[in-house]
């Protein structure tokens, strides 16, 4: 059977506007997070999303069943998805974007390691290169100090690693479903989780003393006008378009091709914090973020050689940003 030609130029085209759009949301989250707690993002965002998803399933050339194949392999992927998402919207109001930007992308490192791990798959020189190249450059961007750590600069990388088990899962488990369908489970699981916290957020009633600074996460929701749901709606499309557009560029282009393009992500998130935050990124992170988005590139080439190998009879993963799903 002959294969369709893949449509390179397209794919990555598409990605580069994929990226382009979720960076833009990144920083309005940012932007917003005084305004809304994130279960607000997550419960309104899902209603407007999860209708369009099943008109998606129902109507168009991708129709598929809504119950996925293996349920609670899905159920499981979209949960460890969705704390992804906590972990990194809730260190966006505490640190700058281009950090946490750059922080995620350590995401291809944590993919070869643990394909190594659950998968089989081996780490060559390049491999490991990559993984001492990143490391170094988190340090640089991050620059801890006992004195006066951070804490919630460590929620990008844990969203990375989540994000990494849940293609490892992906790959392994959840291979056949349906890329509308999982996505489908994902918003779900946002919306279940935002609605329960929401629930327990106001069942609780905490004081504002307890709630200064940390308003993004224990907060109260806010009220909704013309502007919040136009909000809502702008982080809905590209969301939407976010999801819809990897998967396009993933399936139509080589995934190693593709993947270099996806850190087109880290540049866009540095220029939308710059324009709509005024942050710079000191020299030597501006130096770190270079090496994490190199080392990501090393971690993906090194995947890519390794699965075009004619002895090897599975591929390994490719890495995709927690917007595709």
């Amino acid at each position: 059977m002959k294969h369709a030609p893949d449509r390179t130029r397209s794919a990555v085209i598409t990605i580069i506007f994929t990226v382009f759009l979720l960076a833009l949301g990144d920083a309005i989250i940012k932007g917003i997070s005084a305004n809304f707690t994130l279960w607000q993002i997550f419960f309104l965002r899902s209603i407007v999303v999860v209708p369009i998803l099943l008109v998606i399933l129902k109507f168009s050339q991708w129709h598929a069943p809504i119950w996925p194949k293996l349920f609670w392999w899905t159920v499981l992927r979209s949960f460890l998805l969705t704390l992804m998402w906590v972990a990194y919207y809730a260190s966006l109001p505490h640190i700058n974007l281009s950090v946490a930007a750059a922080a995620y992308y350590t995401l291809p490192i944590f993919i070869t390691i643990f394909a190594a791990i659950f998968l089989g798959d081996t780490i060559g020189k390049i491999g490991w290169l990559a993984i001492v190249l990143g490391f170094v450059g988190v340090l640089m961007v991050l620059q801890p100090r006992i004195v006066d750590f951070n804490w919630y600069a460590l929620l990008p990388i844990s969203s990375a690693i989540l994000y990494a088990l849940a293609m490892i899962l992906t790959r392994s488990r959840c291979k056949f479903e349906n890329i509308f369908v999982l996505s489908l489970w994902l918003n779900l699981s946002m919306f279940f989780i935002g609605a329960v916290i929401s629930v327990v957020m106001m069942l609780i009633r905490q004081s504002p003393q307890v709630t200064v600074g940390q308003e993004f996460l224990i907060g109260s929701w806010s009220e909704m006008g013309i502007m919040e749901w136009v909000v809502i709606a702008a982080l809905s499309v590209a969301i939407l378009i976010g999801s819809i557009g990897a998967a396009y560029a993933y399936q139509n282009g080589t995934p190693a091709t593709i993947a270099t393009f996806d850190f087109a992500y880290v540049a866009f998130a540095l220029i939308w914090g710059l324009i709509l935050f005024q942050e710079i990124p000191s020299a030597i992170g501006s130096v770190g973020i270079f090496l994490i988005v190199f080392a990501g590139i090393l971690a993906v080439r090194s995947t890519a050689k390794r699965n075009a190998s004619p002895n090897r009879v599975a591929g390994g993963i490719s890495p995709q940003p927690p917007h595709t799903t």
